[in-house]
This record gives C-alpha cells, structure tokens and sequence, in this order.
C-alpha cells in the first residue's frame, strides 16, 4: 500500500520554527522513525511552500497512491484551490494539523480541506501523521 505525505508552507523549517508550537524535530527527522514503524507502507513525502505544486502533488498522489495525508499549513485558512483539488480526489484524504489549530488564532478555526477530507486530525504534534497512518492499515 502507498501512502503519500504533503506537508504545506513553513514545514520545511520544523525543528527551527516555533518549536514552543511545533515542536523541535525536523520533518525529515521524524519520516525516518515513520517510514521504520510502517515498513510494510511505502510512504511518498512532497513539501512546498507554494500553493500550485501542493495542488499538481495532490493531484499526483492520486494517481500514485492508495491514500494521502495532507498538512495544508497556512493554506488551510485560505486556499480554495486545494480544497477543491482535495474534493477532487479518487483516494482518501486525512487532514493532519500538528497544532491544534481550534486553540490558536480564531482566523485558523476555518478549514477549506476539511470538507473533502475523510476525517482530521489536530493537536496530536507530530503524532498526527502517525494516527492518519494508521487508519490506511487493515481493520
């Protein structure tokens, strides 16, 4: 089974950025413990900080994969263009915050992906990626 991983704006910078917020564990960093406690997963990873390659890798990962887990970041608030693209998908979609995002600024209670996902996590730090894998694994 593969499951893509699409990470938004600034997580590039996890481990540096915010690390009261997000923790001080670079991405790259925790996809390795990931990708060893879900070796039977081949696990795809994409970043960007801009909106239209974050659209063309979903897109991809669609046709590529049984399941993406997205982490829009700051596009969450403000991209209609992923939530569509999200809405467009052939595959299941979990939603991943690291922050829980009801409990910071009231601007990031809104989501534009949440409402093609197949469910969200948020608050869980890095662990949400972990919770959203688990749900492509076999009842």
């Amino acid at each position: 089974m593969k499951i893509a991983i699409i990470n938004g704006p600034n997580l590039n910078l996890l481990g540096k950025r915010q690390p009261e917020i997000y923790g001080g564990q670079s991405f790259e960093e925790y996809l390795s413990k990931l990708r060893a406690s879900f070796s039977h997963l081949e696990i795809s990873y994409f970043q960007s900080n801009i909106e239209g390659e974050l659209v063309n890798a979903l897109h991809q990962a669609a046709e590529d994969s049984d399941g993406i887990i997205l982490n829009p970041a700051a596009f969450t608030h403000t991209s209609v263009a992923l939530g569509d693209a999200v809405k467009s998908l052939n595959c299941p979609l979990i939603e991943v915050h690291i922050s829980n995002i009801f409990q910071r600024e009231e601007f990031r209670h809104f989501s534009y992906v949440s409402s093609g996902a197949k469910a969200v996590i948020s608050g869980m730090g890095l662990r949400s990626y972990e919770l959203a894998l688990r749900y492509f694994l076999p009842a």
